[in-house]
């Protein structure tokens, strides 16, 4: 299997906020904040991470939110997954939201989501004037019921 190189490039005294996994078999790397602050309850804030990096051509960085802070403290992530292009080259940022009814204090180095490296499908649109039918067609939201 041929690894994939992704450059990280860290704000100046940002180097110990290196994203890593926990473990080998992890799917994502821990994202760390990159200041302290908080964000109060029903409230949004954009935490920074200190990140900068160069993804391959045909891959995405996702940011996602961490299980144990959504489960323990009702933080999430907005935009959840966010996507990072390869084309971008500014500091990678973790919009967060806190869904609980206390402020939430985040310190310097907390991890606070995770992010995922993705390989994009190379995809064509076409233009079409009929879809083929199915059992499903037009049913949406909550059109399957509730089991």
């Amino acid at each position: 299997m041929s690894e994939l190189i992704v450059k990280i490039k860290m704000e100046e005294g940002c180097s110990d906020l290196m994203p890593r996994k926990a473990h080998f078999d992890d799917a994502g790397f821990d994202m760390r904040a990159r200041i302290d602050t908080v964000i109060q309850a029903g409230s949004v804030f954009c935490v920074p991470t200190g990140i900068h990096m160069e993804l391959p051509y045909g891959y995405e960085a996702q940011v996602r939110p961490r299980s144990g802070l959504a489960l323990k403290n009702g933080i999430g992530c907005l935009n959840s997954p966010g996507t990072i292009d390869a084309g971008y080259r500014g500091e990678v940022c973790a919009i967060l939201f806190n869904f609980g009814k206390e402020d939430f204090h985040i310190k310097r180095g907390d991890r606070i989501a995770q992010m995922v490296i993705a390989k994009l499908p190379e995809a064509e649109l076409v233009s079409v004037t009929e879809l083929t039918d199915t059992d499903r067609g037009n049913g949406g939201f909550g059109s399957t019921g509730k089991k």
